[in-house]
């Protein structure tokens, strides 16, 4: 214990994320693209988006990239653009972030929750398949924490009953699926469309809000493109129902220059995670996040798991007590996510069995995320991860 006070009096105070630190490494570039924007007063669909608009698409290797105001305007418009109709259903993962089921319920349609994977937490192919009947018209599956949800079987799911599979990226960008024939693919060009997020805590993240919509299907493009402003394609002329949702140029600006180092960002957030699981090695009542089977999502060239968040599992011992002494220790924590979205007070739904909830039930009792940012040394990690081992040990 005397080795862990002297470890936590020496060294830097440790963020969930870091964001001041990882600024600090791109301030010239950051201050003076953003003075420059200043300068060209072109705040609003300036050059700056369209610059960024075109480095993503290239990045990602999409046809199509609309930026537009935050991650949750992504996912709502990029159903609006599919045309669902109020009743139509859309099946999406019971252990998420509320966004997710809230923009489906928005636009008056029906959410249908399943359980999720427990290895993996992203939603269970067995339970998508049960969940459809004949008025499913959309599967949303999340990339939850970074790690790219089974792509390959949901699309042919998606397929055989004619469905839509919209992406929900907000956790993963810059995460690679990989087909069972060797292909790859970013996450957020698979399906017929997806959405992202540039919360600043985002891997890709702004100083502000942003996000933003991606599709390989020009005629979705085109709808989704008028909806993101008003409706129009034309000045004035509104030719569909549509919102104001756009990224200002200033956050266009920033995240360009994040873009750039993107993958740099995603490797220490990896090499954070092999550091945190190598230490967690052995320890039976802590289970370390999992990625592809043949390489846990920690191997040196693994790239299906961009690591959001690091949770853990907490096994036969008390998760919330942990939380407890760990902020007493001042490491901060997080508990992604504490309810399960069908016990809501907002999407209880009388069609539910809590027996086809048994993963994210037992899930939210288990998991705890730890700090997980490009900025984590060695020392921190040394002391976050002794601290915990302590506490499942005493």
């Amino acid at each position: 214990m005397l080795m862990n006070f002297v470890i936590s009096y020496s060294m830097k105070k440790i963020q969930m994320v870091d964001l001041k630190g990882q600024y600090s490494k791109i301030k010239a570039e950051v201050d003076s693209s953003v003075l420059e924007v200043l300068d060209s007063t072109a705040y609003i669909n300036g050059p700056k988006v369209h610059e960024f608009q075109k480095n993503l698409e290239d990045y990602l290797g999409v046809k199509n990239v609309i930026p537009c105001a935050n991650g949750t305007d992504a996912l709502q418009i990029a159903m609006m653009g599919l045309g669902l109709k109020p009743g139509d259903e859309v099946i999406t993962a019971d252990f998420t972030f509320a966004a997710t089921v809230e923009v489906i319920a928005l636009l008056q349609l029906t959410p249908v929750l399943v359980d999720v994977d427990p290895i993996t937490f992203n939603i269970d192919i067995d339970a998508i398949k049960k969940a459809i009947t004949p008025k499913t018209k959309a599967i949303v599956p999340v990339h939850l924490f970074g790690m790219c949800a089974n792509m390959e079987a949901i699309m042919n799911i998606a397929e055989e009953h004619n469905l839509f599979v919209i992406e929900d990226n907000a956790q993963g960008i810059g995460s690679t699926y990989t087909y069972s024939d060797g292909r790859k693919a970013k996450a957020g060009t698979i399906g017929h469309v997806a959405s992202t997020s540039f919360f600043p805590s985002k891997n890709l993240g702004c100083y502000g809000d942003g996000g933003a919509i991606f599709t390989n299907d020009d005629d979705l493009a085109h709808t989704i493109r008028g909806i993101v402003n008003h409706g129009m394609y034309e000045r004035y002329h509104h030719d569909v129902v549509g919102v104001n949702s756009r990224l200002d140029s200033i956050q266009a600006a920033i995240l360009d220059i994040k873009l750039k180092r993107l993958d740099t960002y995603n490797f220490e957030r990896r090499k954070a995670a092999r550091a945190y699981n190598k230490a967690f090695n052995g320890i039976d009542s802590i289970i370390t996040p999992s990625g592809k089977s043949s390489c846990q999502g920690i191997c040196e060239n693994c790239d299906c798991h961009v690591f959001h968040q690091y949770t853990l599992k907490i096994l036969n011992a008390d998760r919330d007590a942990l939380v407890k002494h760990l902020n007493e220790q001042g490491i901060p924590c997080g508990v992604y996510y504490p309810i399960p979205l069908h016990l809501q007070k907002a999407y209880k739904d009388s069609r539910y069995n809590e027996a086809d909830f048994t993963v994210t039930n037992q899930l939210v009792k288990e998991v705890i995320s730890l700090p997980m940012h490009t900025e984590l040394d060695d020392e921190q990690i040394e002391f976050i991860t002794s601290t915990i081992i302590n506490f499942v040990n005493s």
